[in-house]
């Protein structure tokens, strides 16, 4: 269990009282002492000997900083660090996870053969097509992060039919096991709110805005996949870099984060 260690600030200090418990508070964060609960405020009133407008100060900095949020009756959280995806190319929602230090792992909600019409159409297929259907609800450590559904025509993809899914990514079993991968492709993505199943399964509220990511593949030609992935907003965020002569760029040092309210 972390240890709780503050410093009360000097007033003798010349530096104004909540520059010092911000300071304070900073290193705290740091030391990660918050990972299972940010105290209520009359608490850090009472640790830092401090007055409300005080405290409210060096909180209002904290969140400009964007260390934490503050919801109007549900109290301050941390804010977690998203996770970066950039666009422009094919790429593993597996991988960007995993090279950004979190452990990636799925619950596989569904793994199944079936028709559905809907895709069939969106991929220029008859109705009677059959496709291998899976749901996956995918944690970045311990926290869910995104509800993943994708059709595969069973044509091709009937081998992932004996995968476990819990911890590997698509494109690796699908050139494995069926001699195939996207050669090209699109998405398209823009903001929902997510309905009240998903809502649960992600741990967000009904206010809590999240992306849509729909994505179509094919090879050789062919239709390959069609994906439905709904991403929650707070958590991940997406990065499109670019020059003017097209040479790609390498992820900045920098991790950009959503302005804060």
């Amino acid at each position: 269990m972390t240890r709780t260690t503050y410093r009360k600030p000097d007033r003798a200090n010349p530096l104004p009282l909540w520059a010092q418990v911000l300071a304070d508070m900073r290193q705290r964060l740091a030391r990660n002492e918050f990972t299972l609960g940010f105290p209520p405020e009359r608490e850090l009133i009472e640790q830092y000997a401090v007055s409300r407008h005080t405290m409210r100060e060096a909180m209002r900095r904290l969140h400009s900083e964007g260390l934490i949020n503050r919801e109007r009756g549900r109290g301050t959280f941390l804010r977690n660090q998203p996770i970066e995806q950039r666009t422009g190319a094919l790429y593993s929602l597996f991988r960007s996870i995993e090279e950004q230090g979190f452990e990636q792992r799925n619950d596989v909600l569904a793994l199944e053969k079936r028709t559905a019409v809907d895709v069939a159409a969106r991929l220029g297929l008859s109705g009677r097509t059959k496709f291998v259907y899976l749901k996956r609800l995918r944690y970045a450590d311990a926290t869910p992060i995104a509800i993943d559904q994708l059709w595969l025509p069973a044509a091709v993809a009937t081998p992932l039919l004996s995968v476990d899914f819990r911890r590997t990514a698509v494109y690796t079993e699908l050139e494995q096991r069926c001699g195939v991968r996207p050669g090209a492709g699109w998405e398209r993505l823009h903001p929902v709110l997510p309905t009240g199943d998903e809502r649960a399964l992600l741990g967000t509220t009904a206010k809590e805005p999240a992306f849509l990511v729909e994505r179509f593949t094919s090879h050789e030609g062919r239709p390959l996949e069609w994906r439905r992935t709904v991403i929650r907003g707070d958590l991940y965020t997406f990065l499109s870099a670019w020059t003017d002569t097209g040479e790609q760029l390498e992820r900045p040092s920098f991790t950009p984060t959503a302005p804060t309210s």
